[in-house]
């Protein structure tokens, strides 16, 4: 199936500084990854309507782009909670606890790590941090790092920043 080529300026739903970010670059395939890391720079995810923009502008399916999208764990497709609270599950923090520290927080905000509560407010995420050893387990929430965390100390996390 032949697609009409569209102008990055044909669609009125992008804003200046997205055309902007287009323009940047080529109408090659090949830069379908640094214009998503683009994107996810700036917006923290990548929205369905930027995954259609991006398709019209490179001539690729919208399946193509989620394919890829959805492959790299650094995209994320769903926008953001307010806060992130990255839990760290490296051999080091499973070994105290990193996964009972996981299940406090889904359990006590109601979501799977992935995933963002329905006020926006937190996002949970599995990272494996390092150097955090002697620290152990490890949480991040936003930039600010909690060490030496347990599962009773999840609730009052979550209060501070409430």
């Amino acid at each position: 199936m032949l697609r009409k080529a569209h102008g990055v300026g044909d669609n009125k739903k992008m804003n200046e500084q997205e055309r902007e970010i287009l323009t940047q670059f080529p109408r090659k395939r090949t830069n379908l990854i640094p214009i998503l890391q683009k994107f996810q720079e700036m917006d923290k995810f990548i929205s369905p309507e930027l995954i259609s923009e991006i398709g019209q502008y490179l001539d690729l399916s919208e399946n193509d782009i989620y394919s890829v999208a959805g492959f790299y764990p650094q995209f994320k497709l769903e926008a953001p909670g307010q806060h992130n609270i990255s839990i760290c599950l490296c051999m080091s923090c499973r070994r105290k606890g990193g996964n009972e520290i996981m299940r406090s927080f889904e359990k006590e905000l109601g979501i799977e790590a992935g995933q963002t509560t329905g006020d926006s407010k937190f996002s949970i995420s599995r990272v494996a941090l390092t150097g955090c050893s002697g620290s152990s387990p490890v949480v991040k929430v936003d930039q600010e790092a909690f060490i030496n965390m347990t599962p009773d100390k999840v609730k009052e996390l979550i209060e501070k920043y409430s």
